[in-house]
């Protein structure tokens, strides 16, 4: 049968006193303004202990801490490298804040290309119609030879690229991340995609010397991974590659009964994707660590984080 239009009787309705209520938004934790000849450290002590602000502060903690006590690792994806804060995270590397560095190929391509031209990044929508995409020859020849006579050697991507730079000195290799990473002995992985890359378009490519590289990698990879109990793990604009690589590291570790516990993890985007939604906020840290969010550009989150990791740290000192 159809219900009649009747009206719901409020008569018996309860209430409570609201300061009875627990709240989530309490004035203590609202933001104070500050003054204009503010230091970092004000404007960071008067961001309101609420949502992402309060999230910032706890990833700086764990940061801090794990200096200290475990490793901070951190993925960085092309955009992080497009966008101009190498070296914002080589300060960072200079002060003990990265244990090693994970890169995707194209940001591999990008840090390479400052190095050596102090420029980098393409018109894509202008070079792609003439055929030109791509086809810069300096990059394509050289750090394929790079990689293919590293990798003879016995190395990853990531030492034969960074040993490469050392080596030759280019004119920009103060602002490169990969060859400072090898000057201070930090290392770094490289994990690659076949086909995704400019470099694997040119002759000089080979696909023996790219993948064994690659995947000899992505076990020192998980090796860094292992060691990061109460550690943190940074992925930085990468929304495919580096969140897969992260959660089979995550496994491997955790098949050889490193427990990872105390894990802390964080997503660092101008969007939020699906995988690393998962596989680095969420699955990693499931009933043992914590994993955040941090929706942002990089080219001002990641300064900001870095600022805000200096002076919680002098704080400590």
């Amino acid at each position: 049968m159809p219900f009649p239009y009747e009206e719901f009787d409020l008569a018996g309705i309860q209430t409570y006193p609201l300061k009875s209520r627990p709240s989530k938004t309490r004035v203590e934790d609202f933001a104070k303004p500050v003054a204009p000849a503010a230091t970092i450290g004000a404007f960071l002590d008067s961001l309101p202990g609420i949502l992402a602000a309060a999230n910032l502060k706890t990833i700086v903690r764990a940061i801090v801490d794990a200096r200290r006590d475990s490793g901070i690792v951190w993925g960085v994806g092309a955009h992080v490298i497009k966008t101009g804060v190498g070296p914002v995270l080589i300060d960072l590397m200079r002060r003990g804040f990265v244990s090693a560095l994970a890169l995707n190929g194209a940001a591999v391509i990008h840090d390479f290309e400052i190095a050596l031209a102090g420029a980098t990044s393409e018109n894509v929508d202008e070079s792609l119609g003439p055929g030109r995409f791509g086809m810069a020859e300096e990059t394509g020849r050289l750090l394929n030879g790079a990689i293919a006579e590293g990798v003879a050697r016995g190395l990853g991507i990531g030492q034969a690229v960074g040993r490469f730079l050392v080596d030759k000195s280019p004119q920009f290799g103060r602002s490169s991340l990969m060859a400072e990473a090898a000057r201070l002995d930090v290392p770094v992985t490289v994990h690659v995609a076949i086909g995704t890359d400019i470099i694997h378009m040119h002759p000089s490519a080979s696909g023996s010397a790219i993948g064994e590289g690659s995947l000899r990698d992505f076990r020192y990879f998980v090796s860094n991974v292992a060691r990061l109990e109460r550690g943190v793990y940074l992925n930085c604009g990468s929304a495919v590659v580096l969140p897969e690589v992260f959660l089979k590291a995550v496994a491997l570790a955790r098949n050889q009964r490193r427990a990872l516990s105390g894990l802390t993890t964080v997503n660092l985007d101008f969007i939020r994707s699906y995988r690393p939604e998962t596989n680095v906020v969420s699955r990693p840290t499931a009933g043992t660590g914590r994993g955040y969010s941090l929706v942002g550009h990089h080219e001002i989150m990641i300064p900001l984080l870095a600022a805000a990791i200096l002076v919680a740290d002098s704080s400590r000192a």
